[in-house]
């Protein structure tokens, strides 16, 4: 599907708005996740923006993953607002440059249902193949530049969120 949703610079008819799918912010993480673009079926990397919007409503939208004590009153309230949810999160490690596993944590958000369809159909706005950027600084690190690599690095920063948009998805 990486082919024709760069082309159209939206998801084709043909891809599944009824299935669960993550939206991955992290590019060493997706890195991680995809072997640097080589892992059969992840051999295209896309880059896909969306509106602030849309990313809100689905925060707003989501619950946890996984029971959290702190958040849940208990575990069947947690499992009915799992069930009920149109998006999902839950906090991985984050990355290195050697895919190696750093001590904070990314969010990953799980869309399913109502959130799946906005996001292919109205909060999606902008596809870009960053295929080769992976395949390049995969090179440079297997070459020990790690330096070159960091400089081709998009640039990420921690989302600006007010303290309540995330109080119910702490890990």
């Amino acid at each position: 599907m990486g082919v024709p949703t760069t082309r159209a610079g939206r998801f084709p008819a043909g891809w599944k708005r009824d299935r669960m799918t993550w939206i991955k912010p992290s590019f060493l993480w997706m890195m991680y996740r995809c072997g640097w673009a080589t892992k059969e079926d992840q051999q295209t990397v896309l880059a896909l923006e969306i509106t602030r919007e849309g990313f809100e409503w689905a925060l707003r939208h989501a619950c946890l993953s996984h029971y959290n004590a702190r958040v849940h009153p208990d575990r069947e309230t947690w499992k009915r607002q799992l069930g009920r949810a149109v998006a999902r999160v839950q906090w991985d490690p984050e990355r290195d440059l050697h895919l190696a596993p750093l001590p904070h944590r990314s969010l990953q958000l799980g869309l399913r249902g109502e959130a799946a369809r906005r996001y292919a159909d109205e909060w999606l706005v902008g596809v870009t193949d960053v295929t080769q950027l992976a395949h390049d600084v995969h090179r440079l690190v297997r070459a020990r530049d790690l330096d070159a690599a960091s400089r081709l690095l998009p640039d990420e920063r921690p989302y600006p969120t007010d303290g309540g948009l995330l109080a119910h998805l702490v890990a």
